[in-house]
C-alpha cells in the first residue's frame, strides 16, 4: 500500500488524477478484506454496523447485537480478527490497529436491525424538511412509524407518523433521564 500511495502522490503533483478516487478505492478494498475476515466471527445475534479506516491503518469496527453487546464479546472478536490479520500479513510489520466496539449512543442508526432493536425507544429523526421526535413504534421494510404528542397538557393530541427510509437523513436514539 505504501508504494501505491507514493506513486499516487507523484501523479497528484503532476495534476494527472483527482485526489479522492484512487485513495477511496484502496480504502474500500481494505475494508472489504477486513469485513470478509470479520463476518464468520459474528454469532447470530451480533451484526456489523460499520467499518471505518483512518489513513494510519486504524480500523474502527462498530458491531451491535439484538440482545446487547458485552465488552467481553467485543474483546473476543477483536483478538480473533487481529490474529487473522497478522497471520495473513495484510499489513507488514503489524502496521495497523483495530478497535471493535458497539456504536455510542450519539451514533445514528444505520441498519434495519438497529431500528428493530430500538422499537419502543424515543428517537429524533432528521429529514430534508425537519426533525421529528417521538417513540419508535414500528419498523417495516420501507420505513418507520413514530408516535408523539402534539400540544401540551389537556390539549395534547397523540399522533402517529410514518417516515420512509428514503426520506431519513439521520436517526438518533434519545436518552431521557
Amino acid at each position: 500500500m505504501f508504494l501505491l500511495y507514493l506513486q499516487y502522490t507523484k501523479k497528484q503533483m503532476k495534476g494527472t488524477e483527482a485526489f479522492p478516487s484512487s485513495f477511496i478505492m484502496i480504502e474500500d478494498t481494505q475494508i472489504q478484506a477486513v469485513e470478509k475476515l470479520l463476518l464468520p466471527l459474528l454469532t447470530e445475534d451480533i451484526f456489523l454496523v460499520s467499518i471505518r479506516i483512518k489513513p494510519i491503518n486504524n480500523f474502527k469496527i462498530y458491531l451491535d447485537a439484538d440482545n446487547g453487546l458485552s465488552i467481553e464479546k467485543c474483546i473476543k472478536i477483536n483478538r480473533a480478527l487481529y490474529r487473522q490479520m497478522e497471520e495473513l500479513g495484510i499489513y507488514p510489520n503489524g502496521d495497523f490497529s483495530l478497535e471493535v466496539s458497539s456504536p455510542g449512543i450519539e451514533e445514528p442508526l444505520k441498519s434495519y436491525r438497529q431500528y428493530v432493536k430500538n422499537i419502543g425507544r424515543n428517537v429524533a429523526i432528521s429529514t430534508q424538511e425537519a426533525t421529528f421526535e417521538g417513540k419508535l413504534t414500528a419498523v417495516t421494510e420501507n420505513g418507520v412509524q413514530i408516535a408523539f404528542a402534539e400540544g401540551k397538557g389537556k390539549k395534547a393530541v397523540n399522533k402517529e407518523m410514518e417516515i420512509g427510509f428514503a426520506d431519513i437523513k439521520e436517526t438518533i436514539v434519545q436518552i431521557k433521564f
